[in-house]
C-alpha cells in the first residue's frame, strides 16, 4: 500500500469507528456492520505500513475535518509532512532491498560453492550447476525452439516461488526467451528428462528481481521436465 493511497482512503472510512475505536461495538445493524468491515481494511493497511503514526492524532483529525472545524495544520503543512513521510519510507526501503541483495549475493555464493563438490552436480562455464534426476532419449533443444515443460521453482530455503505442477498445466515457451540458466540448461537436456537446476543470481533475475518472492540476487533452484520440442525456431 503506497503512503499516499493509504491516508487517501484511510480518511474515507475511519471516521465510522474513531469513537469507539478502544470499545466493543454492537453489529446489530447494517451500517454498524459496513463501518466494521471497512475499518477491519484500514486496520489492516495501517498495520502493514508500520511507521510512526499516532491513531489519536489521526481519530482527531478526521472528526475535525468531518465536523468542519478548523485543523491544526494548513493543507500546506500536511502536504510537506505527507511527502517527508513517503520519502523516508522510500529511502528506508531502498536500504532493505540493498542489504537484502549484498545478504542473497553471500548466500548464493556459499550455496553454490558447497553445492559444486556434491555428487552429481555438474557445472558449466557459465557456473550454471545442474543434476540429472532423470536420463531421457530424446532429441536436444537449440537456443530458438519452443519447448513443452514442468517445472517447480524454489528459493534456497526451499519456498516455492513459482509451479507448473501445482497449477496442473505445462508450460510451453521459445528458449531465448526465458533466463539465461534455463536457455542453457533446457538446451542440455533430451526429452523425457528432468534435471535439477543451480541457478546463479546472474543467470536468472540479477539485482531486479521478480515478483513478491524472489529477491535481488537471488539464487534459484528448479526442478525441470523436458516433455516435448514443439517447434524448431531460427536463429
Amino acid at each position: 500500500m503506497y503512503p499516499n493511497k493509504l491516508l487517501i482512503t484511510g480518511l474515507t472510512g475511519m471516521f465510522l469507528f474513531a469513537a469507539v475505536a478502544n470499545a466493543q461495538v454492537a453489529l446489530d445493524t447494517d451500517a454498524k456492520k459496513l463501518g466494521y468491515t471497512i475499518g477491519m481494511d484500514i486496520g489492516n493497511s495501517l498495520k502493514q505500513q508500520g511507521g510512526e503514526m499516532d491513531l489519536d492524532a489521526m481519530f482527531a483529525a478526521v472528526r475535525d475535518v468531518y465536523e468542519g472545524k478548523d485543523t491544526q495544520l494548513t493543507v500546506e503543512e500536511a502536504t510537506a509532512i505527507r511527502q517527508d513521510f513517503m520519502t523516508r519510507r522510500r529511502e528506508a526501503a531502498a536500504a532493505e532491498r540493498e542489504q537484502q541483495a549484498t545478504n542473497n549475493v553471500t548466500e548464493g555464493e556459499s550455496f553454490l560453492a558447497g553445492n559444486a563438490d556434491k555428487a552429481g552436480v555438474m557445472v558449466t562455464d557459465s557456473g550454471l550447476q545442474y543434476e540429472v534426476i532423470t536420463a531421457g532419449d530424446g532429441d536436444k533443444p537449440s537456443a530458438t525452439d519452443r519447448v513443452t515443460v514442468h517445472y517447480r521453482g524454489t528459493l534456497l530455503n526451499g519456498q516455492e516461488f513459482d509451479s507448473s505442477y501445482s497449477r496442473g498445466q505445462p508450460a510451453t515457451f521459445a528458449l531465448n526467451q526465458v533466463i539465461p540458466g534455463w536457455t542453457e540448461g533446457v538446451q542440455l537436456m533430451s526429452v523425457g528428462s528432468t534435471y535439477k537446476f543451480f541457478v546463479p543470481s546472474a543467470l536468472a533475475y540479477a539485482e531486479r528481481g521478480a515478483g513478491q518472492l524472489i529477491g535481488p540476487n537471488a539464487t534459484l533452484i528448479f526442478d525441470v521436465e523436458l516433455i516435448s520440442i514443439d517447434s524448431q525456431g531460427t536463429e
